[in-house]
């Protein structure tokens, strides 16, 4: 289906939000957002060029003061009510989700529910921000310690997670007294300007929170300009290191989250049922479009046979369409991508592999014209192969199969990357020892997509992280506060002009 020139000009163009406003870009450069399950453009967003660059960064630097010295019960009240707007409204936000990534329906609400997780935990900012204090370090003098917000933030939101991502940030940074300008992907733009609107009906004052359409000019821009102090990104791993190595070089703190390769450990003893389940609900959910994706399957041997087909005849079931109607799985977010990734299938036949399911056979319950690449299942994949080396980001999956776990665990550890990973057992020793061994930032024992919760932090290690700081938990809230030590002396009035003053000495100062 076709976009004419007709189309294209009467199509709405989604802007730009700053300061406290909707601003229709004045760049003459737009790109198109496309609704996947359709196949066809709905909309278009602006490309913001210089000028609408230095306008989201100067109101956010022209309302840092005053967001900065608000009391933190006036931004905990704002975060409270901005928690109820959300999950007021959360079934609006899902169908614009569902509408431009493709993702389906209660994938959409899940993922709002997981970004709400963080509302929650910057409810909470006063607790979070608290300092220490030490009482009489030396004779008469305290030592202690406060944290105070950066500045201008900069987050950098992939396409993936359209809503949860940029929840990872804005609650914490905007709680701990940053001002922020959220560029998020093109070609999802629009929740994140209905996340901006809604932190304003929350109260949130004008310039706090501004939404920067825009492409790779945007996004240099704010690693650029000396007026945004950090920057948090989640993306692609080649992306991720230009981000962290662009922003670090113009003084900049980085924490930039790259790509993935996640397998999940099949040990003897495993529950198969349990497995099989887990590995469609992780390798196929989102399409496959998540960073925590499983991947690959590990297999120890003698269980291979059994638990490929256990997954075939589980994937057979799923219902691939449209995600307003009811379906398991939806589209992939654009005709390019779903295109690179059916052709890892190739790529997988021409190095030796086994296709068990193949998802370009997909007889979808949607548009004809729609994305669609249904669950692909690949067995005996080449560990030199391409389509275990890279991350595909799609819905397929690969069976690696090995003969023991510690054959299993050195595969894991070769990778370049150290996102996610899971092992399945119902050996509690083997857990232990996997948990320790394996080189790996978030793990799951039994559970395919270990996310943390709110109040533990996301990162995973190698290639997967750029940056010292982890995101939301206890990392995020370090990430957007800086801190200091005070180290104070009062003299009593009772005693001045005596010996309290210490008198001069000249020598290297030392507690007593």
């Amino acid at each position: 289906m076709s976009t004419t020139e007709h189309d294209q000009a009467t199509m709405p163009t989604v802007g730009h939000w700053i300061d406290g406003r909707r601003v229709e870009s004045t760049s003459g450069s737009t790109a198109p957002v496309f609704d996947p399950a359709l196949g066809v453009a709905t909309k278009r967003v602006a490309l913001a060029d210089q000028g609408e660059i230095d306008a989201a960064i100067g109101a956010a630097k022209a309302a840092f003061p005053a967001w900065s010295t608000l009391s933190l019960a006036k931004r905990q009240q704002i975060l409270f009510a901005f928690r109820e707007v959300l999950n007021r409204d959360k079934a609006e936000l899902a169908e614009i989700i569902t509408s431009e990534h493709g993702k389906v329906l209660d994938d959409a609400l899940g993922e709002i529910a997981r970004g709400q997780e963080v509302v929650e935990l910057a409810t909470n900012i006063p607790s979070l921000l608290k300092g220490e204090f030490s009482d009489q370090v030396s004779t008469g003098i305290d030592v202690y310690s406060i944290r105070q917000p950066l500045g201008v933030v900069g987050i950098i939101s992939p396409f993936n997670f359209p809503a949860m991502v940029p929840l990872w940030f804005l609650p914490i940074a905007i709680a701990a007294g940053n001002t922020v300008v959220l560029k998020p992907s093109e070609k999802d733009p629009s929740a994140a300007m209905w996340l901006a609107e809604k932190f304003q009906e929350a109260g949130l004052p004008d310039g706090v929170c501004n939404v920067l359409n825009g492409d790779k000019r945007s996004v240099d821009g704010l690693l650029t300009s000396p007026d945004v102090e950090s920057i948090s990104f989640v993306g692609s791993t080649p992306i991720a290191q230009y981000v962290y190595e662009t922003g670090t070089k113009h003084g900049k703190r980085v924490q930039a989250l790259g790509g993935a390769k996640n397998h999940m450990l099949v040990l003897p003893d495993a529950d198969l049922d349990l497995v099989a389940d887990n590995a469609v609900n992780a390798g196929f959910g989102s399409a496959g479009e998540r960073c925590m994706a499983i991947s690959v399957v590990v297999a120890v041997e003698p269980v291979a046979e059994e638990l490929i087909r256990k997954i075939a005849d589980r994937a057979a079931t799923l219902r691939v369409g449209d995600g307003r109607r009811g379906c398991d799985m939806g589209p992939l977010v654009t005709e390019q991508h779903r295109d690179r990734v059916a052709s890892y299938i190739d790529v997988a036949v021409a190095d030796g592999a086994t296709v068990v399911v193949d998802g370009r056979a997909v007889q979808p319950d949607g548009d004809e014209h729609g994305f669609w690449l249904g669950p692909t299942l690949l067995d005996r994949v080449p560990t030199t192969s391409r389509v275990y080396t890279e991350e595909i980001f799609g819905p397929v999956l690969s069976v690696v199969r090995v003969a023991s776990y510690d054959e299993g665990v050195a595969l894991i550890n070769s990778g370049a990357f150290g996102n996610g990973t899971a092992v399945f057992t119902n050996d509690g020793g083997a857990a232990r020892r996997f948990q320790r061994d394996v080189q790996v930032g978030m793990i799951g024992i039994n559970v395919p997509i270990p996310v943390p919760v709110a109040y533990y932090s996301f990162g995973g290690w190698k290639n997967s992280l750029f940056g010292d700081h982890k995101a939301y938990g206890a990392d995020g809230v370090s990430f957007f506060t800086r801190q200091k030590a005070v180290t104070a002396r009062w003299l009593d009035p009772a005693e001045r002009g005596g010996s309290s003053h210490g008198g001069i000495d000249l020598g290297f100062p030392a507690n007593s």
